[in-house]
């Protein structure tokens, strides 16, 4: 994944629209993940919108990816295209 949070943006821009899963840290041990879609992204934010879920839509900050509290698996991602 990009280094950068500006670098991050960008491809996340690239790929709005876009299936993927999440996984994010529920606790000292748990790990959750969810299925949805890459629904928009703002300049601290980006939004996702999840699949068969109570919660509709969640939002993240590129942060969280840069300091990896979260990882996103595109649904047709196949390596690294940096």
């Amino acid at each position: 994944m990009p280094s950068s949070l500006e670098n991050i943006k960008k491809r996340l821009d690239e790929r709005i629209g876009s299936k993927l899963t999440i996984t994010s840290q529920a606790g000292r041990k748990k790990v959750t993940r969810r299925h949805g879609v890459l629904a928009k992204t703002f300049p601290r934010v980006f939004i996702i919108e999840l699949d068969d879920s109570a919660v509709k839509t969640v939002s993240f900050t590129y942060t969280d990816i840069l300091t990896k509290s979260i990882e996103l698996n595109f649904d047709d991602y196949f390596g690294d295209e940096e």
